[in-house]
């Protein structure tokens, strides 16, 4: 500050002043100061900076499902809209829910302002030991088990029923739900909406299946063992993309059926493979910019100490986006 302050021929507490946004100073001389900074190579130190505003500008994040393309996506564009708004992100990535723990006290060590979760159901205790620490906890796409915290996730069971009214409506009888991760908010929500919604149309209820994990290996074991449901299935919803381009290959290549000729199959999330030639995927497309539009506009609340009573923003679902995996099945009916 000195040095730059007898360069400009400015005092000490102008130059102080051009590094703040707030500050009460000329745009000209804001700019000359941070100009000649800038060529000197002088960069602010955020750690000496915390110990006075009693913020790191840090936000925690907490994965543990990087093999589904879904997140890797997500992770990509919230970052940098998070840079944007002058935020850095710390990762922590568990390869099993049990590790989120040792995530979570990882990051703490660092004193996040915030922490936000993906793909996974953080523990009470957890949570709460981040709460306790000053640095709220954000669930994106999946919420908290205990449904407490801040959330920002799709409407999923709106996405289940509009899964099942596109099947119903182009004229199929037998439905399947492939569910993934069990205790996942997500997979609970998208079953109970297709599932309900089958019934509400006059269907049967559609038969479930557990593929255990939201991955391709899981999928394709689905597929596999369609041979061994008691009704051969020809709707299908998948827990999500992942599990549908596995589900499908598992059919194909397992069993000898076709898609969508002997059996129609919709996924969830709309990632970038689904739109792949070789995988074409009807999908259910998640509203992902203002998911992480809402999740930005709350992360910079809160690490600026806005006041938010905490709640959950379900935001409706995108379109489903018709590609070629889904066939028109009214004629058989007729």
């Amino acid at each position: 500050m000195k040095d730059l302050a007898r360069d400009l021929g400015m005092s000490v507490s102008t130059v102080s002043r051009a590094f703040y946004p707030d500050a009460a100073i000329a745009e000209v001389t804001r700019q000359t100061v941070l100009k000649r900074a800038s060529e000197i190579g002088y960069r602010p130190n955020p750690f000496a900076k915390s110990l006075i505003t009693k913020k790191t500008q840090i936000v925690g994040m907490v994965v543990s499902d990087l093999t589904n393309p879904f997140y890797p996506e997500v992770m990509t564009r919230l970052t940098s809209l998070l840079q944007k708004q002058g935020m850095n992100v710390m990762l922590a990535s568990a390869e099993h829910p049990d590790g989120i723990d040792e995530a979570v006290d990882l990051l703490l060590m660092y004193q996040p302002d915030l922490m936000i979760v993906l793909a996974t159901n953080l523990k009470s205790h957890a949570r709460e030991r981040c709460e306790a620490a000053g640095a709220p906890v954000i669930f994106f796409n999946r919420l908290s088990a205990d449904g407490l915290g801040f959330g920002v996730s799709c409407d999923n069971i709106k996405g289940g029923m509009n899964a099942a009214n596109h099947l119903v409506d182009l004229g199929h009888r037998e439905l399947l739900y492939v569910s993934a991760f069990p205790d996942a908010s997500t997979n609970i929500e998208r079953r109970q909406g297709f599932c309900d919604q089958a019934v509400a149309r006059g269907l049967n209820p559609p038969q479930v299946y557990e593929a255990g994990w939201f991955t391709y290996e899981a999928g394709y074991e689905a597929g596999l063992a369609v041979k061994d449901l008691p009704r051969r299935p020809d709707g299908v919803l998948c827990a999500n993309d992942i599990v549908a381009i596995g589900f499908i290959e598992g059919v194909q290549e397992g069993i000898g059926l076709k898609v969508p000729k002997d059996m129609s199959v919709i996924g969830y999330d709309d990632i970038a493979m689904a739109a792949w030639p070789s995988h074409r995927l009807t999908t259910i497309a998640q509203p992902l910019e203002e998911m992480m539009d809402a999740t930005v506009r709350l992360a910079r609340d809160l690490a600026s100490s806005i006041g938010h009573e905490q709640h959950i923003l379900h935001i409706p679902p995108g379109p489903l986006v018709e590609r070629s995996t889904v066939a028109d099945r009214r004629k058989h009916h007729d």
